[in-house]
């Protein structure tokens, strides 16, 4: 792999990108459990999530980047503030991304309900507005709040519709898990930039609550995950499947709680990542076999 492509994969952040997948999983399991599994539409639903996953962090990297907001940070590398690669591109990587996602959307849409075309609108909007915009939201401590709603509610009651073409109450029940851990690997990005955030006058979650309410904030998140994917035993005992998670719960939480810093969360990001994958796939399994 050339270093051309390796920066652009960086840029992408691979590390969010469980935050795409488990939605689909979960939401997709939820729905075939109970009726007929349409792979094409899982798929194509798989390409809507981590395409506008990957818009959201180049159009962030190129707005940031603009605004002058990554001048200081301690992060993973950001394309526009490290020349790395010039604003026109990396803004040029989000929308192509984005058309991506619409595209593959139209198609589900045209499959399934052309009122889904409103939600697609309604999350690539979403998507650009986190950090563009004249008033993004994202600089004003709402980032989380979209998370959970965007990666977490819809990404997995759509997976679920598309399916079936019902809004059910399990898929509601299960995207609560998935967008808790969503917002977990949001909450431990901020904390890592938490200093030059402020500095920088973009007022998240992590900047407003602090260091120490921030690294409790990320311990809850992670702990009501686990307990409400248990509690979901109700429907299936299968789904306590999803008790294998819990070991890789335990040394993010370790290093976020004894303070660690800089680097060492970003490797905490990973770990989230990959306990939220695994979570995620534990969970699809037990609610699939039910």
């Amino acid at each position: 792999m050339g270093v051309a492509t390796n920066r652009w994969v960086a840029g992408a952040r691979p590390r969010t990108l469980p935050a795409a997948v488990a939605p689909v999983l979960v939401g997709t399991a939820a729905a075939a459990g109970a009726g007929p599994f349409r792979a094409g539409r899982a798929v194509a639903a798989l390409v809507v999530s981590l395409a506008l996953q990957v818009g959201v962090n180049y159009a962030n990297d190129y707005q940031d980047g603009v605004r002058g907001t990554d001048q200081v940070r301690v992060g993973p590398i950001r394309l526009v503030a490290a020349g790395l690669a010039s604003a026109t591109a990396v803004r040029r990587a989000a929308l192509i991304s984005f058309a991506v996602a619409a595209l593959a959307g139209v198609i589900l849409a045209a499959v399934v309900q052309p009122w889904l075309i409103a939600v697609g609108a309604a999350c690539i909007a979403a998507a650009w507005g986190y950090t563009g915009g004249p008033r993004p939201y994202g600089y004003a401590g709402f980032g989380e709040l979209f998370v959970f709603v965007f990666f977490g509610v819809v990404a997995v009651t759509g997976s679920a519709y598309v399916q079936d073409g019902h809004l059910s109450a399990l898929a509601l029940a299960a995207s609560v898990p998935v967008g808790l851990l969503a917002t977990a690997l949001l909450v431990v990005n901020n904390l890592r930039d938490r200093a030059g955030d402020d500095i920088a006058g973009k007022k998240t979650v992590a900047v407003r609550l602090g260091d120490g309410r921030t690294r409790f904030l990320y311990a809850t998140l992670l702990a009501v995950s686990l307990a409400w994917s248990l509690g979901l035993a109700v429907v299936t005992p299968w789904v306590l499947l999803v008790v294998v998670a819990v070991p890789l719960a335990v040394r993010p939480l370790r290093r976020v709680l004894t303070g660690a810093t800089g680097p060492e969360l970003i490797a905490v990001l990973g770990e989230t990542g990959r306990l939220q994958l695994v979570l995620a796939g534990a969970l699809a399994t037990g609610l699939w076999v039910r």
